[in-house]
């Protein structure tokens, strides 16, 4: 059958009728089946075939035999992106001392390992594998909670997790073996969601171009809870039993878990959309419903689903070389601050230092921290500016993200050489060391933040994955360097008594290699993205829509059909009816037969690749679609204005 063509003053009439209920929809209906049957009566007066009548459908009505999907513009006012930012911020902060407490339980055992030592009849070594193995389960763990928070919500996975490693906390703490204490730390470590789940939360608040800002933030706090640790691990080894070294760590987190309980909401796009469609239907009798309720729990976690994204990091790790180099660049810089965790006693008892002492002697590396993330605000400025004044050069997009890190990671060898060569003991003074040292934290964090940011870019979709590579990357290579660390800086040159400088000179030749990567990665950066799957699929689907970047923006280009819902709040029904008569008009959707419709559809309907960064940490496999087609999964959809009241954006 012909596609029929209707003017604006087909559709106008009937849309005059405000719809709020069920109803006025089937009023609306009533009317439109009207204007169908006057327009099929006047195209078989014209000649038109028995046989195109014979294959006509009934259109599809209005909240009769279907359940409306509940879209983000019909909401966006109450989604996270709408937030104030007094209110966005506090969630920050308190994500901020979230994750502050996570790396400080990787941390702060270090100071009770004498004690357990002298208590269980254990080497010092190992009483160390019971840091090593939180740090190595920790890295597992934040790969295996990240779906789960994508499926329900941040606020209940970030509670079970807290949760889980509170209590996790205790056994150590009254352990009666040593086998006891091995066994759940390993368990409180699997237990920790980590940045895979803050990182998300940022994503839920913030638009893809104002993110920076706030991943700074985050990053700021996941370095700066590892170096506290031991800051506080001095006094409580000086003054305490060893298990205050836990119970310390149990104070602190049932704390935060309380403040996060009471104070901090849901930010997860489809869990908020989920209730606010149930709320609209108990309050206003609308028939709309949330992305969630419209898909069967059987089919939101189908088993191949979940091991195609647990897969997907490593596979990334080992086959993108991009993501392979920052991964190993990124966990070594932070595997150092684990292994100085270890050396520091050694290095600073040649100047007779105190245990307190020692632990102090960690604040540089902080005050590195605090230097970096200082400087990269307006680096970050500088990098927004530069991509809005390029928007079609794809080094300005996606490199430019790294231009800060060609003059910070150098610094992660200069401090290596520098602390290699002033930790000789008297006649040298200590503060040469502490210099490096803080030199040394400025390229941590600044290598973590680059990194992670020129993923996010380069991946699209998949960042989610490249990223997860990258911290998985830090934690497990943490874990794995903490035991060896002791015996590396004893034994390496010993018999010449050079061996912490030859030690740590070794270390500085790694890390020259892998900050040389960085200058291959910024400037051939374009050819490594063009032999990459993952990012070909990306660029692929950018080439189908004219260059441009994906974004919500180009849903009506899909066919996606609001929601009943946005009938009742479009406030202009001249610019809907215009919307609707339109190319992409809703009107003509609903006319249309269901056959054409869902070839339509399955023409149209993005695919991996098509979402702004904002939409990258989708839940399990690929994108799927609800029932009507429409796309689900997309946690945090970058907001445009609604289709309906701008119908010329998405032109």
């Amino acid at each position: 059958m012909a596609e029929r063509s209707h003017a604006p003053e087909a559709v106008e009439e009937p849309l005059r009728q405000e719809v709020t209920n069920a109803t006025d929809l089937e009023d609306v209906n009533e009317k439109l089946e009207e204007k169908d049957d006057d327009s099929e009566g006047a195209e078989a007066k014209a000649g038109s075939s028995p046989q195109n009548g014979d294959n006509k459908q009934d259109p599809e009505k209005l909240g009769e035999h279907d359940k409306y999907e509940i879209t983000e513009d019909d909401c966006q006012g109450e989604l996270g992106f709408h937030f104030s930012n007094k209110k966005k911020w506090y969630i920050l902060t308190v994500i901020f001392i979230v994750q502050v407490s996570m790396n400080f339980n990787t941390s702060l055992y270090g100071n009770a390992v004498g004690g357990i030592s002298e208590e269980f009849h254990v080497s010092k070594q190992a009483a160390r594998v019971g840091a090593a193995l939180f740090l190595i389960l920790y890295a597992f763990g934040c790969e295996l909670w990240a779906p789960w928070s994508e499926e329900f919500g941040r606020w209940p996975i970030l509670q079970l997790s807290l949760g889980l490693v509170n209590i996790m906390q205790i056994p150590v703490a009254i352990a009666p073996n040593f086998g006891t204490i091995l066994a759940f730390r390993s368990l409180g470590g699997l237990s920790s969601a980590g940045g895979s789940v803050t990182l998300g939360m940022i994503a839920d608040m913030w638009e893809s171009d104002e993110q920076q800002y706030a991943v700074a933030f985050v990053v700021f706090s996941s370095v700066g809870g590892s170096v506290l640790g031991p800051i506080v691990g001095g006094f409580v080894e000086t003054f305490l039993p060893w298990r205050w070294n836990i119970w310390i760590q149990l104070i602190f987190g049932g704390a935060i878990q309380l403040v996060h309980f009471f104070t901090v909401p849901e930010t997860r796009t489809t869990i908020m959309m989920n209730k606010i469609a149930k709320r609209r239907r108990k309050n206003e009798n609308a028939n709309v419903w949330g992305p969630d309720e419209l898909v069967p729990f059987s089919e939101r976690f189908s088993v191949k689903e979940v091991l195609e994204t647990w897969i997907r990091p490593f596979k990334m790790f080992v086959t993108e070389p991009i993501v392979l180099v920052l991964s190993l660049l990124s966990g070594f810089s932070d595997a150092l601050i684990f292994m100085f965790i270890q050396s520091f006693s050694l290095v600073y008892e040649q100047w007779h230092f105190s245990t307190i002492s020692v632990g102090l002697a960690f604040i540089p590396i902080g005050i590195g921290y605090l230097i970096a993330w200082a400087l990269f605000i307006p680096a970050i400025r500088r990098n927004i500016k530069e991509r809005e004044a390029n928007p079609d050069s794809e080094k300005a997009q996606y490199e430019s993200r790294l231009w800060f890190l060609l003059y910070t990671a150098p610094c992660l060898p200069i401090g290596l050489i520098g602390f290699a060569w002033t930790i000789q003991g008297p006649p040298l003074h200590w503060i040469g060391s502490m210099i490096f040292a803080a030199i040394i934290g400025i390229a941590n964090y600044a290598i973590y933040m680059a990194t992670i940011d020129y993923m996010i870019c380069a991946y699209g979709p998949f960042s989610a994955s490249a990223t997860g590579g990258n911290g998985w990357s830090r934690d497990f290579l943490a874990g794995v360097l903490t035991v060896p660390a002791t015996p590396f800086f004893t034994n390496i040159g010993k018999s010449s008594g050079k061996n912490l400088e030859y030690a740590c000179t070794i270390l500085f030749c790694i890390a020259l290699v892998l900050v040389l990567a960085v200058y291959a990665i910024y400037y051939y950066g374009p050819v490594l993205r063009k032999r990459s799957q993952f990012a070909q699929k990306l660029a692929a689907k950018k080439e189908e829509g004219g260059g441009r970047r994906v974004s919500v923006e180009d849903v009506a280009a899909y066919g996606r059909r609001g929601s009943a819902y946005c009938l009742h709040h479009s406030r202009d029904l001249d610019v809907l009816t215009s919307a609707f008569s339109g190319e992409h008009s809703v009107g003509v959707e609903r006319r249309k037969s269901q056959a054409s419709a869902k070839a339509a559809q399955a023409a149209s309907r993005p695919g991996a690749g098509e979402r702004k960064y904002s939409q990258q940490l989708r839940t399990f496999g690929e994108p799927r679609v609800t029932p009507r087609g429409t796309p689900r999964g997309t946690p945090h959809a970058s907001r445009a204005n609604s289709l309906v009241l701008n119908p010329g954006k998405a032109q």
